[in-house]
């Protein structure tokens, strides 16, 4: 079958979030006077991503909302009890700093361009529309996507297959003309892969590199590798990347 559409993950697959959370918070911390509290920057900055990760676990799974995932981030971090404004106004300061290290990854621009006469274009992200829009046009890309949908407007999310499916709703198209393109192994590998949909796992060699691969999406280290692998039509039976 062949594929008419690429849906996109957005953090650590177009966008460099792990660079800008890094560099934003080591920015925060230090208006903040909150590094003297640490052994090393590295150690607050490592806290702060376990953190995030656990909250992020928990709105994905529904357990909260979008604004209570940022407010207990800020609360369990800190370690102190604070009301909703308090957290809100210090996540909002960290945000300044995190929005000023924006920027994509070099390998996106050049690929979306080399498919935008090929294939139709969407974004599916964990995240709250609010955060992606805004971040897509501040990014320069939001024309480059016909829709963009994320969990927190759905109300399901990536690696449920309602949320994969969604999307191929959103483009009309059955979920074998679909690729999803995503850095996280499971979430979005496995997930868009039990989904029916090709999936291709973007693994630039971050957090999940050392990650025992599943079976099903085909690996990838560099955006660029992705026409070639859409044009090689790998419904007709082609091997996974994993064998």
């Amino acid at each position: 079958m062949v594929i008419r559409a690429v849906v996109w993950d957005v953090d650590d697959t177009l966008f460099d979030y792990t660079t800008a959370d890094r560099e934003g918070m080591r920015a925060h911390l230090a208006a903040e006077g909150l590094l003297a509290g640490y052994a090393t920057v590295e150690e607050a900055l490592t806290r702060w991503r376990e953190i995030t990760e656990f909250q992020w676990a928990r709105f994905a799974a529904g357990e909260v909302d979008f604004e209570t995932q940022r407010r207990d981030r800020t609360r369990v971090f800190l370690g102190r009890e604070m009301t909703d404004t308090e957290a809100d106004d210090w996540f909002r300061r960290y945000v300044t700093h995190y929005e000023s290290a924006w920027s994509l990854f070099p390998d996106v621009l050049p690929v979306l361009d080399a498919l935008a006469p090929s294939h139709r274009h969407a974004v599916l992200s964990n995240s709250s529309l609010r955060v992606q829009d805004r971040k897509l046009r501040l990014l320069g890309v939001h024309d480059r996507f016909e829709t963009i949908l994320c969990a927190a407007e759905l109300g399901v999310s990536k690696p449920e297959a309602g949320a994969f499916l969604a999307a191929c709703d959103a483009l009309a198209l059955p979920a074998d003309q679909v690729a999803y393109v995503g850095d996280h192994p499971e979430i979005d590998g496995r997930g868009a892969a039990d989904a029916g949909l090709l999936s291709v796992w973007i693994d630039r060699g971050g957090v999940y590199a050392t990650v025992e691969p599943p079976v099903g999406p085909r690996r990838i280290a560099s955006l660029a590798e992705l026409p070639s692998l859409l044009r090689a039509d790998t419904r007709f039976g082609a091997p996974s990347t994993f064998g």
